[in-house]
């Protein structure tokens, strides 16, 4: 699964790595991004504009009472548009999650306390995870918006510490992806692939990360490996 991410480029540097968005310009920098907080996304609403979505999908017809209860983070994209939870937001409502690193533990191989490690594009490169989004309405009438993220098989740079990673999509994608029009699952299940393998690098961070009280660039300094 994918349960903590970075975007601590400044709104400049993100804006000049996504020209056909408009990016706002007071975005600070986050180095630990954890369920139930915002998270940037790109919905297919057609105005390509990034918004601040909830991180954990909330179906459209949850309960009021069931809320707070939902947590559904990632779903796994190979059965995404099967699940009830996921299946109307995989053909409908698709959105880019922008990011610039994600955040996985390792097992200890023999006890002791997992290991984090901070995984991103060669050269800290920004890029975008597949999500869905939904928006769910109180018994008031407000909207609640909220996206999870896509998880596939793992690449080689992954597979060494977890057995999942998000999906990254490529920028060519991205139109295909965020088309406000109805989707066949056929028409996108082979945008949902591991990210090649040669392009991304990874390297062991502090438990100061477990924590998602704690955002600072400690979050992503090179830790020791156990």
């Amino acid at each position: 699964m994918c349960g903590r991410f970075t975007l601590t480029l400044s709104p400049e540097e993100l804006q000049a790595a996504f020209p056909d968005f408009s990016i706002p310009g007071d975005i600070p920098p986050s180095y630990n991004i954890a369920p139930s907080q915002p998270i940037p996304v790109i919905p297919n609403e057609g105005g390509k504009k990034m918004d601040f979505y909830r991180w954990g999908l909330i179906p459209s017809w949850t309960q009021p009472d069931k809320v707070g209860k939902y947590n559904l983070i990632n779903a796994r994209s190979e059965t995404a548009a099967e699940k009830p939870s996921f299946k109307n937001s995989f053909r409908r409502r698709r959105c880019l999650v922008l990011a610039d690193g994600f955040y996985e533990w390792s097992k200890p191989k023999s006890g002791g306390s997992k290991t984090p490690y901070y995984f991103t594009l060669n050269g800290h490169q920004p890029f975008a995870f597949a999500g869905l989004w939904e928006t769910w309405i109180s018994p008031e009438g407000d909207p609640l918006k909220s996206a999870c993220i896509l998880t596939t098989s793992p690449n080689q740079t992954v597979k060494a510490v977890h057995n999942r990673m998000p999906v990254i999509l490529q920028p060519a994608d991205y139109e295909i992806w965020l088309d406000p029009m109805e989707r066949k699952p056929e028409d996108l299940q082979g945008l949902l692939k591991p990210y090649p393998d040669a392009e991304m690098t990874s390297y062991p961070v502090s438990t100061y990360v477990n924590s998602p009280k704690n955002n600072s660039p400690q979050c992503i300094q090179a830790g020791t490996l156990l």
